[in-house]
């Protein structure tokens, strides 16, 4: 680690790079008067040698050195790793040289004369160099605190996710249960339903979990994942039907994603109940697409008998009105379309 500036603590330290040892000489007497402490160099190794001692403030590198320039140099002092500020000296009353200075490295750069203002023009150049670095140091120190909260913020939020995933598979295991102990038939499958419904909302946070993510969720692998788990689960001799999902790779919030999951597991649900007459197998195909800009198609559609949406409703009907619900909260717009001789597909819109 090289010498920190400290104002009105200690005496700054300049190393200075210069093969006119007689101009070092001078400026070291001029220097010291005004409190600061000066190191001569007359080369890139002795200089490197001293730089490496540590202790250095700021570095004043003279442009014509002995078989090379400070330009030469100044890319070297650039890659170590919280180097001191650069001053660069030259004689030259050419731009350019100033110009490719400060691209390769430099803080500031003053222009080398024997007039009586030299000194003062380089010991502001110098304080110059020393409060960018100053600022520099204090950007970085205060990005490093940002990012530490940040990473702090995510993993406080990760073990969230985690502990309500598993809250919600607790959940979902007294559900079931509770269906074992139940000989209604209608009780016992408003209760599966219930299940299926708790893992939706549970599989987005256990998906947030397992991938490190926090405020959005990769669509396709939760869908996938989401899918699986209802074929799973519902998947029999009665209903041998498969599941097939096509879906882009997007990204959505996680509130989103959570209606998202209940639209898609109600309407499978429904597929899987409804859409096939009982032992034959069928093909439930769940579609996810971007359209035009911000604006994503879910298509859930089936080779079955058929669905009337304006027939009265199967079951308890609290599936049609999660749907509705679900559908006004995403900004989305549910319909139902006949296609072909026999199938339904349910289509919603919406914008992320």
């Amino acid at each position: 680690m090289f010498g920190e500036t400290h104002a009105g603590h200690h005496e700054t330290t300049i190393l200075y790079i210069d093969d006119d040892e007689a101009l070092g000489v001078l400026l070291r007497k001029n220097l010291a008067r005004r409190g600061f402490k000066v190191i001569n160099a007359i080369d890139r190794t002795s200089g490197l040698a001293h730089l490496a001692e540590g202790g250095i403030d700021v570095i004043a590198l003279d442009h014509y050195l002995l078989g090379e320039t400070g330009l030469d140099i100044l890319p070297v002092i650039a890659a170590i790793p919280d180097h001191p500020p650069v001053v660069y000296v030259t004689g030259s009353g050419d731009a350019s040289i100033a110009v490719e200075a400060l691209k390769r490295g430099a803080d500031d750069y003053v222009t080398k004369s024997i007039s009586t203002d030299f000194v003062d023009l380089f010991i502001a150049a110098l304080n110059q160099a020393l409060e960018r670095a100053r600022l520099r140091r204090e950007a970085l120190a205060a990005q490093e605190a940002m990012r530490q909260a940040r990473d702090r913020a995510e993993l406080l939020l990760r073990e969230v996710n985690h502990r309500v995933a598993n809250s919600l598979s607790l959940v979902a295991s007294l559900v079931r249960m509770q269906a074992s102990l139940i000989a209604d038939p209608v009780a016992v499958s408003a209760l599966q339903e219930t299940q299926m419904r708790i893992h939706a909302i549970g599989n987005v946070h256990r998906h947030l979990y397992a991938n490190n993510q926090v405020g959005t969720v990769d669509l396709d692998g939760y869908l996938k994942s989401l899918l699986d788990e209802l074929q799973s689960s519902m998947r029999d001799e009665a209903r041998p039907h498969d599941i097939v999902l096509v879906a882009d790779a997007l990204q959505m919030s996680t509130d989103k994603v959570i209606s998202l999951g209940l639209v898609v597991s109600e309407l499978v649900t429904n597929a899987f109940k409804y859409a096939y007459p009982q032992g034959e197998a069928g093909e439930i195909r769940v579609r996810l697409t971007r359209r035009d800009g911000d604006t994503l198609e879910l298509l859930v559609e089936d080779d079955g008998t058929g669905f009337d949406p304006d027939a009265p409703v199967k079951g308890t009907g609290l599936g049609t009105k999660i749907l509705t619900a679900m559908a006004a909260t995403m900004g989305g717009d549910l319909t139902y379309d006949r296609y072909s001789a026999a199938g339904t597909r349910a289509r919603m819109t919406f914008s992320v």
